[in-house]
């Protein structure tokens, strides 16, 4: 097991220099100058531009990209993750008040799925080409199909501004307001966790039924096992592996769609953070907050691979 993560985190390490190039070009990708944003648009109409030539050489944007990347690169291993050219604060201040609302989500997201996915993907399996299964199809397929914007305004209107049972938007942390955060996070939790309890239950019910197709399944229940004890048992542990793989797979999906929840419902997680961070041209942020991100979904994809080699050890063999 030792060797087996170990190669795991070697082979991460080319991915982690590509994210880092591809974060560290988003200063040339997107519009803008990182200067003129702190200095201000009028400086481009001055006859006397020294104040912005000065301030691209302090910032190093006048030397080579190459060099200006490895700069960069290495301010980021040593965990200085620069300034806001917005507020003037740390980035790594702005980002640790960020995550929590941002993994709070996700976390949510993916309880709600698993909730939804597994009774659901266990029915269709024992079940199959039944009405039941046919129903839960359908709300795969849909589940899939909805976009996460138009779920979360549809959310909004049916239960905050037709029924008013829940807040519309906004935030509250769980040490402060237990109950008021739940009722802020459930809809977009739930707007998040569709899609994912979609792909989930129909893994659920594939794996199963080729699970309960093998001769051990057969042998559980020629020995008078009830139902309940063989599926849940002995089919369920061995169906799970490939679920445990596309939820891993499925952590960034879970990242992506909280950018467009978390601006939807007025959530100050990481994903607001980006697209507020573009409107006002913070540069710095932008790079910073996609190299954080992306290195979570790294690690939560690295941690599945470990989980999916303790449970079946043939993939873990030398």
């Amino acid at each position: 097991m030792p060797r087996f993560i170990a190669r795991r985190l070697v082979a991460t390490v080319p991915l982690l220099v590509l994210i880092s190039i591809l974060a560290f070009s988003l200063v040339l990708l997107l519009p803008g100058d990182p200067a003129l944003a702190i200095l201000g648009d009028e400086v481009a109409n001055a006859n006397d531009k020294q104040a912005y030539y000065a301030l691209r050489a302090e910032m190093g944007l006048d030397e080579p990209i190459p060099i200006q990347y490895l700069r960069w690169a290495g301010k980021m291993l040593s965990g200085d993750l620069g300034m806001s050219i917005r507020n003037q604060t740390p980035i790594a201040e702005t980002i640790g008040a960020k995550i929590l609302p941002t993994a709070e989500l996700a976390l949510l997201a993916a309880i709600l799925s698993l909730l939804i996915a597994l009774p659901a993907g266990i029915i269709s399996a024992l079940r199959p080409n039944s009405l039941a299964d046919a129903g839960a199809t359908l709300a795969a397929l849909s589940g899939v199909a909805v976009p996460h914007f138009f779920l979360g305004v549809l959310l909004i209107y049916a239960f905050a501004v037709g029924l008013r049972i829940l807040p519309p938007s906004g935030y509250v942390a769980p040490w402060e307001d237990l109950g008021q955060n739940l009722r802020l996070m459930i809809m977009p939790a739930f707007t998040v966790g569709t899609g994912l309890a979609a792909i989930l239950m129909r893994q659920v019910r594939s794996a199963l039924i080729e699970v309960l197709q093998q001769e051990y399944v057969i042998t559980a229940r020629s020995k008078g096992l009830g139902e309940r004890a063989v599926v849940i048992g002995h089919a369920l542990k061995n169906a799970a592996i490939p679920v445990i793989t596309i939820m891993g797979q499925q952590v960034g999906t879970l990242i992506g769609g909280a950018v467009v929840t978390e601006t939807i419902f007025a959530i100050p997680g990481m994903g607001r953070l980006i697209v507020d961070s573009i409107s006002y041209r913070d540069f710095p942020v932008v790079q910073a907050t996609v190299l954080v991100l992306s290195i979570s979904v790294l690690a939560a994809n690295l941690t599945t691979d470990i989980i999916y080699g303790y449970l079946d050890p043939r993939i873990r063999q030398d």
